[in-house]
This record gives C-alpha cells, structure tokens and sequence, in this order.
C-alpha cells in the first residue's frame, strides 16, 4: 500500500513541473558572446535561455538550456506561444573560430516543461535576425532579418515551424522588428536604417509587402500594436524627425522618442521625447499601458567611474484610446538594461540588465514602480530578449 501512495505522490509531483501548472511563464534569451573591455568576466560562455515564473508571491527561475541568443539589435528575439508550450528565440551572431559573426538560425524552444525547457528545433533564417513575432491565431511566425533586408515566413503547427517563403523589402531597410496587428491581416516591419515602418499584407500564409510605408522618427527599433488595431507604437533611437529647414548639426544628440502613428494613414499621432536610447518598448496585456527601458548612456563596464552612477531608466505611460501617452511611473535601473516585460496583472515588471547580467523585479501599483531587490535573478550572460505569451 505504501508504494501505491509512494508512486501516486511522485505523479502529482511531476504533474506540477509542465506548463498547466505554473501561474505566467516568461523566457529570457542571454547573450554569453559579448565580452566588454575592463568587464571581469572576460571569456565567452554559453548562450543560454531561461524559464520564469511569475506568481503573485514572487518570481523563480524554473529552468535554462544552453541555446543560441544574441542581446545585439532590438530586444524582440523572443516569442512565446499563446498557451505557453514554447518559445521562438532568433540568434543573429554566433561564434565561430573563436570570433563573433554573423548568424542566420533560430531556435523552438519547448516550454512544456518548464524546469527543463528543450531546443526542438533550429530553423534557418536570412542573415542577422532579429525581432520574431507569432500571429494572433498561433499559425504564422514572421522574423525580421536585419542584414537580409527581409521577412522570413514560417508556419505553425503544434510545435513545428516551417519555411514557407520570404519578403523582399527595400534594399537598406534594416528590419529590427515586425509585429502583427490584432487580427492577423497586416504586419508592420521596422526598418531601423532607413527609418521607415513598412506594411505588409498577410493572407493565410501568404505575406506579402504593400509598398506602403511611413515615418515615424529616425532609427526606429522595436514596436508593439494597440489592442485596438488602430496604432502602432515604436521607439526611435535617433529621435524625432527633422524640423523643416532643420540643419543636421541642430538635429544631433537629440533625445530618442516613442512615437504613436495611425496604421491606416500612415499619420503621426504623437512623438514623445523619453531619453537616451529607448532599447524596448513593450505593451502590459490588457493594453492599457507600456514601458520603455533606456540605456541612459549605462553602457559602461565596473571600470568606468561611470559605473553604477549613470543607470538605465525604466519609464512606464499610459496608452489612451486616442493614442495619446501619458507618463505612469519611472525608475532608475542597473547598467545597459534592454528587454521588459508585464506579468498578467500589470502589478509585475521583469527588466533585463545586460551589464549586470541579471534580471530585475519592479512591483507597479498603476502610478509608482518600486524595486524588489531582493527578487533579482542572476542569469549568467548578458540578457537581451524577453517575452510572455501576452507580453512582448
């Protein structure tokens, strides 16, 4: 009779470790290539991502598998499914010959349990990937290749990702990012090095580039869709644009901005000045609200007497259905953070720091953020990357 409870105890263990059973899960891609002059850590180690669970009592880190990441470009390398059962993550470098080069994968990550998270497949992307975004009904991932000038297209099925073709865009594009709109018939890409977002069609599996295109700032980066279908939202890491008549020198070192443009028009709604290199903005799940981290000149190494004086800035507004921003909440950070993410509730920001290679837990009560650190999670590498099912 013993072992017969003995056995039915070990099941219910077991049981708690997949995917059903945690409260959110969030997945981090960290970045083990990136070595800075004066950091103590000067040897290459493992890419890795990383399985956590975010529960009203706190955050854990359930699990990590060694797998290609990449924190260069915009920290939209990461995306996970709507029911939680795996993750996409896009490595634009790799090592080879002991040198940091170019790469062209990705990886399917499997969630289903979370305190042993699996690669179950490498998928082949054009060169520099970068963002990756999964359709609203689960069916389609589209990556943005930033040296390729391209989108790759994959279809879903359970876990299974396949090639079925790739856009073309505009030579000089510089794709970082590309995200859906809520229902699933048009996407917009973010083209970084010519400054414009360019809208493609999608039908079925069928993607295609409209020739459509708009500015919203210089050096657009990441982006996110409001719920409503109607705005795209992005950072602009070189700012607004230019003022007519406008020389390039007035136009220099000027604050990165998060502008908010009609999809439909093309139309600037609003260009929000928030600081010095705006690396992500990412929409809470309810889509009530974003955050946008700044590097805030923290690129620095534990050498540099700059170090833990110039921290990074995690900003919070408020989305309006108009497509206004209004600031909500702001906090200092650590060095050279990047990715961000909400838990369900909006009541939990996750923030990676590549320079203290850790990832930091802000509790928000709808006006103030306010550190938790003792919650911080040490990841090993640099993290990059960061997503939820719901919050990218």
């Amino acid at each position: 009779m013993k072992s017969i409870f003995t056995c039915a105890g070990a099941a219910a263990v077991l049981l708690l470790g997949v995917a059903g059973a945690h409260a959110e899960l969030a997945v981090s891609a960290n970045d083990g290539k990136q070595i800075h002059q004066g950091d103590p850590i000067n040897y290459i180690e493992p890419d890795s991502v990383s399985v956590l669970d975010i529960t009203a009592h706190g955050v854990k880190l359930l699990g990590t598998v060694a797998a290609p990441a990449c924190m260069i470009g915009s920290p939209t390398a990461v995306a996970v499914s709507r029911n939680s059962r795996f993750a996409i993550v896009t490595a634009c470098q790799k090592v080879e010959d002991g040198k940091v080069v170019t790469n062209d994968t990705a990886s399917v990550i499997d969630l289903a349990v979370p305190a042993n998270p699996r690669v179950i497949q490498t998928i082949h992307t054009g060169l520099q990937p970068s963002g990756v975004s999964i359709s609203p009904n689960g069916r389609l991932a589209l990556i943005a290749n930033f040296a390729d000038d391209s989108i790759s297209v994959f279809t879903i099925s359970g876990m299974k990702l396949t090639a079925v073709g790739t856009v073309k865009l505009p030579t000089g594009s510089g794709p970082a990012d590309v995200v859906f709109t809520p229902d699933g018939k048009t996407a917009v890409a973010v083209g970084r090095t010519d400054s414009q977002l360019m809208v493609l069609s999608v039908n079925g599996s069928q993607v295609t580039y409209t020739n459509r295109t708009f500015s919203p700032g210089i050096n657009p980066y990441g982006a996110v869709v409001t719920h409503n279908g109607k705005y795209i939202i992005n950072t602009n890491l070189g700012g607004a644009l230019a003022a007519p008549g406008s020389t390039s020198e007035q136009h220099k070192h000027q604050p990165g901005t998060v502008s908010v443009s009609d999809i439909a028009t093309g139309k600037l709604v609003t260009s929000q000045e928030v600081g010095d290199t705006p690396e992500h903005v990412v929409m809470s799940g309810d889509g009530k609200y974003i955050a946008v981290v700044l590097v805030n000149g923290s690129a620095v190494v534990p050498t540099d007497p700059k170090w833990n004086k110039v921290l990074s800035l995690l900003k919070i507004y408020k989305v309006g259905e108009d497509g206004t921003l209004t600031l909500a909440g702001s906090a200092e950070t650590g060095n050279l953070c990047q990715g961000a993410t909400f838990s369900r509730d909006n009541k939990t920001i996750l923030q990676q720091c590549a320079g203290d290679r850790d990832i930091e837990v802000f509790h928000y009560d709808g006006t103030t953020l306010t550190r938790d650190k003792a919650a911080t999670i040490s990841v090993g590498a640099r993290p990059g990357s960061i997503a939820t099912a719901y919050s990218r």
